[in-house]
């Protein structure tokens, strides 16, 4: 860490917003505690997980602010190893979703890796995302962070489908109907539920939400009929890393519910069923 980066990071922590911020997150954290309060006294049993879900938040998002305002102050080539960093660390939290099936984490890291980084370079080349510290960090996780949840729901829908159809898939595959016609209906469901989340967002733009990017521009002071273009171009960003992760996720791991003697395999539908 250069002389120049630890002034940066000191300027930016002792900076008195920063305890203003603290004092709008004890204020946030009180009406959160209403939603505690109800949930234990119902007896929903799920209050501990809010807790140390929200300490592991708060803990994530101030260090995530920390090492973005020292990583501003440094090199551009550092802005690939810290967006590698975020689409292995997605890969990991999503593949959970479907751990039953092999090699589950490597395909969602090339299929996170091939969808987001796609968007990230082509719209960086057409001038969308700049190609500085702050808009490929901040814009790309954003990206990332939306293709893992996408990959979160093609994976749970998928081994669902999975253990739902598995009577359906066998049958068609007895009469001796290939891999792919047996599943192709239950991947075209998985990978259409998993985009669903974001094409309604889509539609509600404007009418029911005004997103924060959109929101925070318009603060800023942008031209709100800029904001609102740009904000229509990150969605569609996100739709088609999205997109692109499910189609990609899909094709690999659907080639491997099957043994070779293009059965479904035993092990992996009783490890989705358990």
């Amino acid at each position: 860490m250069t002389e120049a980066t630890l002034d940066t990071f000191v300027d930016q922590a002792t900076d008195p917003i920063v305890i203003t911020g603290f004092v709008q997150i004890v204020t946030a954290a009180a009406l959160a505690a209403i939603v505690l309060g109800v949930v234990y006294a119902r007896d929903l049993d799920f209050e501990r997980e809010v807790l140390t879900t929200s300490g592991r938040g708060l803990v994530q998002v101030v260090a995530a602010g920390a090492v973005i305002g020292v990583l501003l102050a440094a090199h551009l080539a550092w802005a690939t190893v810290v967006l590698a960093f975020m689409i292995c660390v997605a890969g990991w939290i999503s593949h959970e979703r479907g751990d039953a099936i092999p090699g589950v984490f490597r395909t969602s890291v090339l299929s996170i890796g091939f969808g987001a980084g796609l968007v990230i370079v082509m719209m960086a080349l057409a001038g969308a995302i700049e190609t500085t510290m702050r808009d490929l960090i901040v814009i790309g996780s954003m990206i990332i962070a939306n293709a893992m949840k996408t990959n979160s729901l093609v994976l749970d829908r998928f081994t669902g489908e999975l253990a739902a159809n598995r009577p359906e898939i066998e049958a068609v595959l007895s009469v001796g109907g290939s891999p792919e016609r047996a599943i192709n209906r239950y991947v075209s469901t998985s990978v259409y539920a998993s985009i669903i989340p974001i094409l309604d967002s889509i539609k509600s733009l404007g009418i029911v939400q005004i997103p924060g990017l959109m929101a925070g521009m318009i603060i800023a002071g942008a031209n709100p009929i800029y904001a609102a273009q740009y904000q229509f171009v990150i969605m569609l960003m996100i739709f088609a890393a999205g997109g692109l992760t499910v189609v990609v996720n899909t094709i690999l791991i659907s080639r491997r519910v099957f043994t070779d003697a293009k059965q479904l395999d035993d092990s992996i539908l009783n490890a989705i069923e358990t």
